[in-house]
C-alpha cells in the first residue's frame, strides 16, 4: 500500500519559529500565529504554544501567574498558597474564544502579585528564587494544577491542539508583544496535555523546542541537586531549567551556557589555542551533566531576547532571517517568508552556533 504524507508519524517534526523588534515595539501576535501555521504539518493537535513578551504593561513589575487547574479544589488549594505567600494586585479568567478543535480545556486563570516582604525577610530569598520555589510547590505538591508561565510583562498561552486553532483561541491577536515565540507540537515520548505543550517556562525564560534529547536523566538529576523538580517528565521543561541554573543562578556568560549545553566535540577543542581549549576544557568537565545530547533545535526567549540554538550535527533545521529592526528564527525558511518577504539577511545557522539577538541597550540576556 502506498503511504502518504499523514499516514506515518514524522519523528522529526515538530516547528518553531520566532519574532523579535530589538527596539523594543509592540506588535500583535498576527504574524507569530501565519508563521506557525505554514508549518502546519510539522504538528499533529497533540499540542500548540505561543510566548509573548511586553503584553502586561500595566503590571510589568508584578509577577504574571498562568494557571491551569483540572477543578475547583485545586484552584482554591492554589489560591490559598498564593494568599499566604504572595499580594495578589488582582486575579482573574483569562479571556478566550471558542474554537470547535479546542476541547477538554481546564480553568485557566492569572494572577498579577509580588512575593510578600515578611516571606522574602523570612526565607532570606530573592524574589525571583521565591518565585521558583513556589512553582516547584504548587507543580509537584497540588494535584491538578499546573504554574503555566510566572514571569513577569510575559506570559505563555499553550493548549492541546494545533498551534494556530491556539493562538485563535487565546485571542492573541489582541495582545501586542516585542518577543513572540511560537510552537507546534509531535510529541513522541509523551501525551498530549495542556500543561505538556511549549513553551515551557520559569520566570522570563520561555523554551520552544524540536527535537528528543537522550540525556534527559543525567540532566535532571543534576538539576535536582539544585532544587529543581522535574515533573512534567519531559526534556523541555529540563532544558527550561538549565538554562535558569547557569544564566540567573550560576551568572555564567551566554558563551559559556551554549558550551556546556552544544559542547564541542573533544577533536574540536584539541585544535583550539591554548587559552580557549583550557576554558573550554573546564566548562564540559564541570558541566558534563548538562550536556543536552541527541537531536534539538531550541528558542530560548527571555524579556532582553532571543536565543536561538541547535545540536552540534544540526539534526533538527533552524533559520534565521534579520530585517530592520525585527529577527526571525524558524524551522523552516518558508515560515519565515510569510511574514517578511524580503529580508535583508537569511541564513541557517551551523550545529551548534548560536543566533544571539539582544533588546537594544541590554548586554546580556
Amino acid at each position: 500500500m502506498l503511504l502518504r504524507e499523514g499516514d506515518i508519524r514524522i519523528p522529526s517534526g515538530c516547528a518553531i519559529s520566532g519574532i523579535m523588534n530589538k527596539k523594543g515595539k509592540v506588535f500583535s501576535g498576527t504574524d507569530i500565529i501565519k508563521s506557525i501555521a505554514l508549518m502546519h504539518d510539522r504538528s499533529n493537535g497533540l499540542g500548540g504554544g505561543f510566548a509573548a513578551y511586553g503584553i502586561y504593561p500595566e503590571y510589568k513589575d508584578l509577577y504574571a501567574f498562568h494557571m491551569f487547574f483540572e477543578d475547583k479544589s485545586a484552584k482554591d488549594e492554589v489560591e490559598q498558597y498564593l494568599n499566604e505567600n504572595f499580594d495578589i494586585e488582582i486575579g482573574g479568567k483569562i479571556p478566550t474564544r471558542k474554537v470547535p478543535s479546542i476541547t477538554n480545556q481546564p480553568i485557566i486563570w492569572r494572577y498579577f502579585a509580588s512575593p510578600r516582604k515578611d516571606k522574602l525577610v523570612e526565607t532570606e530569598l530573592s524574589e525571583d528564587e521565591f518565585v521558583v520555589r513556589s512553582v516547584m510547590k504548587i507543580n509537584t505538591s497540588v494535584h491538578g494544577a499546573f504554574v503555566a508561565s510566572s514571569g513577569k510583562n510575559m506570559g505563555a498561552f499553550k493548549a492541546v491542539g494545533y498551534p494556530e486553532d491556539v493562538g485563535e483561541f487565546y485571542m492573541l491577536d489582541t495582545y501586542k508583544a516585542y518577543i513572540w515565540t511560537a510552537h507546534g507540537r509531535f510529541p513522541t515520548n509523551t501525551p498530549g496535555w495542556w500543561g505538556g505543550a511549549h513553551p515551557f517556562t520559569l520566570l522570563d525564560w520561555s523554551i520552544v523546542h524540536n527535537g528528543e534529547i537522550s540525556s534527559y536523566g543525567a540532566n535532571v538529576r543534576y538539576l535536582e541537586m539544585f532544587g529543581y523538580k522535574c515533573s512534567l517528565q519531559t526534556d523541555t521543561e529540563a532544558i527550561t531549567y538549565i538554562f535558569d541554573l547557569l544564566l540567573r543562578r550560576h551568572q555564567l556568560p551566554l558563551d559559556a551556557v551554549v558550551t556546556a549545553i552544544a559542547a564541542p566535540f573533544w577533536s574540536q577543542i584539541e585544535r583550539m589555542d591554548a587559552n580557549k581549549q583550557e576554558i573550554v576544557k573546564s566548562i564540559r568537565t564541570v558541566y558534563s551533566s548538562l550536556l543536552v545530547n541527541g537531536p534539538f533545535s531550541i528558542i530560548l526567549g527571555s524579556r532582553n531576547g532571543i536565543v536561538a540554538l541547535n545540536d552540534r550535527i544540526k539534526l533538527r533545521s533552524l533559520v534565521a532571517a534579520t530585517k530592520g529592526d525585527f529577527l526571525y528564527v524558524a524551522s523552516e525558511e518558508s515560515a519565515i517568508i510569510e511574514v517578511c518577504k524580503n529580508p535583508d539577511k537569511i541564513w541557517a545557522p551551523k550545529g551548534g552556533e548560536p543566533v544571539i539577538s539582544l533588546m537594544e541597550g541590554v548586554d546580556k540576556i
